[in-house]
């Protein structure tokens, strides 16, 4: 067994120009995975005086063969970082889907959300694959006031406006208002988040026009998370990994329900009644526990013991299980099966 001494945490960046989620998820992974190795960051776009460089690294190493593990996330530059690091040890952390590149079977995949894991499931299902949701900042669970009396907060109803769908911000929040709900739409940087997130009854949050429109999937869904760990009303959409953790009528309540009434007289009487439209306690711990830090950690140990004698084989051997060929005439067959039921349909069949 070789033991992978060193994890490098690839990001493009870490000045403004690159603050996002995915970031802030990077930045906060290597922190963690820091407690059980010796752990660095890496940018390959920006160069930093706080963080090693891709090119340099790779310039002044003397062998691909060093027992340093990669970590990849950026989903438009993978292909690229996948083919600079061939022959080293590289573990893909899948984020979001959608940006249509295929891995090599050489490289495990660590998914942070179920909807991800079944799409790569399905993309390369021979690469080792791994769960790993991404871990609340211990802030969200420390100090996020679940217990507390919702009914009494100043907020009726928060929305943060990026990734907010132009039915949210320009029919329901209208509308809303025009309801006598005091509406905060959140734009510019807040030093205490958990603060407002505290002092809010409901929170809304509708993703699938931004990530439409992106071309790829919601990867995570903290915002949601973050809310229901503060006691706030989620109001969501359901896309992507937010199917993962919102089970509507349980954990939060879907957005975009039917018609802009129904949203209105739902969103109305969760401000009204806060208590009658809260997860119940043992349901919000059930949906929380997955996403803290200690067992984010303890999740990676066990993941990085199992890379320590699987990386070795996955490199060194030519005899990788590739994705299932089912060949040209297994294709041809689907095709034709599925033109056969269109044409049924549209003859009323």
């Amino acid at each position: 067994m070789i033991f992978l001494r060193e994890i490098r945490v690839l990001v493009p960046g870490t000045g403004p120009r690159f603050r996002c989620g995915g970031l802030n998820v990077a930045k906060q992974t290597a922190a963690l995975l820091s407690q059980i190795r010796n752990t660095t960051i890496v940018t390959y776009k920006e160069r930093s005086d706080k963080y090693p460089f891709f090119d340099s690294l790779l310039s002044n190493e003397q062998s691909i063969h060093d027992s340093s593990i990669w970590i990849v996330s950026w989903g438009f530059d993978i292909p690229k970082l996948i083919k600079r690091l061939r022959g080293r040890k590289v573990v893909y952390q899948a984020h979001s889907t959608g940006y249509g590149f295929t891995l090599p079977p050489s490289v495990p995949i660590v998914a942070v959300s179920r909807n991800t894991m079944g799409y790569w499931g399905h993309r390369a299902p021979r690469n080792p694959l791994f769960l790993i949701p991404n871990a609340l900042e211990s802030q969200w669970l420390a100090r996020g006031d679940r217990r507390g009396d919702v009914s009494s907060r100043p907020i009726d109803v928060l929305v943060q406006k990026r990734k907010s769908s132009n039915y949210l911000l320009y029919e329901l929040v209208p509308a809303l208002r025009a309801k006598g709900l005091h509406v905060e739409i959140q734009s510019d940087w807040v030093e205490d988040l958990v603060h407002l997130f505290n002092s809010a009854k409901v929170f809304l949050y509708d993703s699938t026009e931004h990530w439409s429109r992106a071309g790829v999937s919601e990867g995570f869904g903290l915002p949601p998370l973050e809310a229901i760990s503060c006691g706030c009303i989620v109001f969501s959409s359901l896309n992507h990994a937010l199917a993962d953790t919102f089970t509507p009528g349980v954990m939060g309540h879907q957005i975009g329900y039917g018609c802009l009434s129904n949203d209105v007289d739902r969103i109305a009487a969760a401000v009204a009644n806060p208590d009658e439209w809260k997860p119940s306690e043992s349901a919000l711990d059930f949906a929380l526990r997955d996403f803290s830090e200690p067992l984010f950690i303890q999740r990676w140990r066990a993941v990085l013991t199992e890379l320590d004698s699987l990386m070795p084989i996955l490199i060194n051997n030519p005899r990788l299980l590739l994705k299932p060929n089912y060949g040209l005439l297994t294709l041809l067959l689907k095709y034709f099966k599925q033109a056969l039921r269109k044409i049924l349909y549209f003859s009323g069949f």
